[in-house]
């Protein structure tokens, strides 16, 4: 039988579990909901317009004999601004959070000039804390709209240019628009 949700964070202390005192036979549920003080803080930092309804609720639970695993579900409504008008736009986010804490993560020299990127997108290195509350604050991020439209908004097309001159419009700045012009030129020669 699992324990009840007790970890619940309040704006003054964020919810972190220290890995050493996570049971290693069972697994250790938690509930996020931040308050309206670190919510305004996350959305100054993502430079959301609102954001409410925000939870992470989930698991930490073993993984191999030195590594841990944490599986959870992420809810949240976010205010951004159109990436046309700038009108506020609401949307629901409902995201599957999944990270990897491993005790050998795989050495990464930082002065090579590639880096290959590991196996498991989802893995990092463990620490002596699992911190929920940045792992909330990444997945949310991970996890916004790039660009958020107003219903309706369009963007509508410009041309500008010198008087007395054709102004170029978007259809001739296609990449095959001058070949088309081209094959028309040619087939009314070859008519000819």
């Amino acid at each position: 039988m699992e324990a009840p949700l007790p970890m619940v964070e309040t704006p003054e202390k964020p919810l972190k579990f220290r890995v050493a005192d996570l049971p290693q036979n069972q697994k250790t549920p938690f509930e996020l909901r931040p308050g309206k003080a670190e919510l305004d803080k996350l959305a100054a930092g993502l430079d959301l317009l609102g954001l409410r309804k925000v939870a992470l609720i989930g698991q930490i639970s073993a993984y191999g004999k030195s590594d841990w695993q944490l599986i959870a579900h992420l809810g949240a409504t976010v205010v951004q601004p159109c990436v046309v008008s700038l009108d506020p736009v609401t949307t629901r986010i409902e995201a599957e959070v999944e990270r990897r804490f491993l005790a050998d993560l795989p050495y990464v020299d930082e002065d090579a000039e590639e880096i290959e990127m590991p196996e498991d997108e989802n893995a990092e290195r463990l620490g002596a804390e699992i911190d929920i509350s940045a792992i909330l604050s990444e997945a949310l991020a991970l996890n916004l709209p790039l660009y958020p439209r107003a219903d309706g908004a369009e963007i509508a097309e410009k041309v500008f240019t010198e008087p007395g001159k054709k102004a170029m419009t978007d259809e001739d700045a296609r990449p095959f628009a001058g070949l088309a012009g081209l094959r028309d030129k040619l087939a009314d020669e070859d008519e000819k």
